[in-house]
């Protein structure tokens, strides 16, 4: 099979496009590389946000998800989840004062420590908000939809926290204390050995 102009001339296009990507620094989303090796999940992971940030650390691959108490003090690091707020909004009403325009908002504070209590991530606030069209004659439809932006703004903080817990650096975590090895005394009339 003759390779044709055509053909050639695709490849070429190809080529010059993916250099140009790369030459202005467009890199495709790679899996997050964590500078903890295994991690104690202090937060309800049967939660939809828990079940969510469970799955994509786990999804991560490179680290070892810790859930049972008595495991914390082995973790190299604890993402705690302070608090998670769900808020609906009135921010429009009609003339007869049935609401017409609903704001929700999704705010997560969360931090990432040490088992000894450092902070690598102070407590941080991310919050999430999107507008919802109301209608009493859709009420159903619209608490379908409110489910779903729910769950985007969800997704969005999830996506967050990783890029968060992914810009910890080496670096940030404390060393491992030295092991203190016990002093040997000679025993009497023993001599020393130089």
């Amino acid at each position: 099979m003759k390779p044709t102009r055509r053909s050639f001339s695709t490849a070429l296009g190809l080529a010059l496009v993916t250099a140009g990507l790369a030459g202005c620094g467009f890199q495709l989303r790679q899996t997050n590389d964590f500078a903890f090796k295994t991690l104690y999940a202090n937060f309800s992971t049967t939660s939809p946000l828990g079940v969510e940030l469970r799955r994509n650390l786990l999804g991560a691959g490179r680290i070892e998800l810790l859930t049972e108490p008595k495991q914390m003090l082995k973790a190299d690091a604890i993402l705690d989840i302070l608090s998670e707020e769900r808020r609906q909004v009135a921010v429009g009403v009609n003339a007869a004062g049935q609401v017409r325009e609903l704001q929700l908002h999704l705010r997560v504070q969360f931090r990432l420590r040490t088992p000894q209590g450092v902070d690598l991530i102070e407590p941080v606030s991310l919050a999430q908000q999107r507008d919802l069209s109301f209608t009493e004659t859709a009420a159903l439809s619209k608490e379908i939809e409110m489910g779903i932006l729910y769950r985007d703004m969800q997704t969005d903080i999830v996506q967050q926290i990783m890029r968060r817990l992914s810009a910890v650096k080496p670096r940030n975590l404390p060393a491992p204390a030295p092991a203190t090895v016990p002093e040997v005394t000679p025993a009497p009339g023993s001599a020393a050995k130089p």
